[in-house]
């Protein structure tokens, strides 16, 4: 069984946004509008985190992409009612839409800020609604969403190399994110496999994870800038 984990590699990382809008295109997640941002309500999948180093005039600006770690010690799920939050045989941590009640208290529990509440039903105005996604359902009001390394992606994948009597190979499953960043500083894959490109990256000095301190576990990795 694969793991599916990622390595963000921030010396590669420019701050474009292209992972954001890639996510929001292919997740068919809605904007909420300023009004509702300036509430707190804004919603993004995935966000690119800006912070400046060092001390005027020798400063740098540090950018980090932010999603769903998929924790593998996941504090989201204990605390789900309902276990629309849980976890894969595959490393991910799973909503389940249709089972999810509203409650919030995987958001609360979750320290990277990565689950968002719909707080009303989607909508797009036409003709934008063509560009939807089909693989992927729409989240109604209520419920909580969240990064699933385009589940919908893996699924097709691992279909496919079923079907083919074939392992899938590295590589071969790109997450919106990764697929759309220019610099490749997404590296999505089998955590399983110590050949695939994500387990070499994870296995670098310059790799560390997000608040390791928590004991969440995540698959995520990030590999911190070189020196200058």
């Amino acid at each position: 069984m694969a793991q599916w984990g990622m390595a963000v590699d921030l010396d590669r990382c420019t701050g474009c946004g292209a992972c954001v809008t890639a996510c929001h295109a292919e997740n068919n997640i809605s904007t909420v509008g300023d009004d509702q941002a300036a509430r707190g309500r804004a919603k993004h999948w995935i966000r690119v985190e800006r912070y400046w180093e060092g001390e005027y005039p020798d400063v740098r600006l540090k950018f980090r992409p932010v999603m769903c770690q998929q924790c593998n010690n996941a504090p989201c799920e204990p605390v789900c009612p309902t276990y629309a939050s849980h976890h894969t045989e595959d490393g991910l941590n799973a909503q389940v839409y249709n089972r999810c009640i509203g409650t919030r208290y995987c958001a609360n529990a979750c320290p990277y800020n990565a689950r968002f509440f719909d707080f009303f039903n989607p909508s797009w105005d036409k003709p934008l609604q063509l560009q939807l996604n089909p693989d992927v359902s729409l989240r109604e009001v209520g419920v909580m969403e969240k990064c699933t390394f385009c589940v919908q992606r893996i699924k097709g994948a691992t279909i496919q190399a079923k079907a083919e009597s074939r392992p899938v190979r590295d590589g071969e499953i790109q997450p919106a994110c990764a697929q759309s960043c220019p610099a490749q500083a997404l590296v999505f894959g089998d955590l399983q496999d110590p050949e695939s490109a994500v387990s070499r990256l994870t296995r670098s000095p310059r790799g560390e994870v997000l608040l390791e301190d928590l004991g969440t576990r995540p698959n995520v990795t990030y590999l911190e800038r070189a020196q200058s």
